[in-house]
């Protein structure tokens, strides 16, 4: 499996699952996604799987504090409807990566470690995304723009062919490096295109 080198550089996320501890599944309960691991998810890499990802990685930090985040343990709230935009694209990263879900989710073991009921749309809050600690209830609004970071202005003509299935071997190449390019300096740039606040 080929992809760009630089999924490889960017800071993982390393968090507490007490369910994967209590089940053996990963030694004292430390798992880690990579953006690799979100693109694997999703099926593709682009400006909003990187802005979810930074969204997830850089909310979890401000809410813990520099302690390892608890999987299973977070709340996470979207102001728009999941239908709407890419609001069901960036929730499927939190979920995968908090292990939140509303209805679908791991329903628990006795009164331990359900996935339920952890993850909202329509919320009344004032950022596009909320996380929420629920053994502290602190929380934090995250908002991503990634307009600072404009692309090649050879992009949209590209993507225009893409969509109408005519770009040539050579404009294919050209328009994959772009884009890649693009996402590559998203997510080095992660403090200019995240704004985070806390409650």
């Amino acid at each position: 499996m080929k992809y760009p080198l630089f999924f490889e550089a960017i800071e993982e996320i390393r968090l507490y699952d007490a369910l994967s501890e209590a089940l053996g599944t990963f030694e004292n309960g430390i798992v880690s996604f990579t953006y690799l691991d979100v693109v694997k998810n999703a099926g593709h890499s682009c400006p909003t799987i990187a802005g979810a990802y930074l969204s997830v990685r850089e909310g979890l930090k401000a809410l813990y504090e520099g302690k390892m985040p608890e999987r299973g343990n977070i709340a996470v709230f979207f102001r728009d409807a999941k239908e709407q935009g890419a609001t069901g694209v960036v929730a499927n990263v939190f979920s995968l990566i908090s292990g939140a879900t509303d209805t679908w989710g791991f329903k628990g073991i006795g009164t331990r470690f359900s996935r339920t009921d952890r993850l909202f749309f329509q919320a009344n809050i004032a950022t596009p995304i909320k996380i929420e600690r629920l053994d502290t209830h602190q929380s934090v609004g995250i908002t991503y723009d990634p307009s600072c970071i404009r692309g090649d202005s050879r992009l949209q003509p590209l993507m225009n062919k893409l969509a109408q299935e005519s770009l040539s071997f050579e404009e294919k190449t050209l328009f994959e490096m772009l884009w890649q390019e693009r996402v590559r300096k998203i997510l080095e740039n992660f403090d200019k295109v995240i704004t985070l606040n806390l409650d």
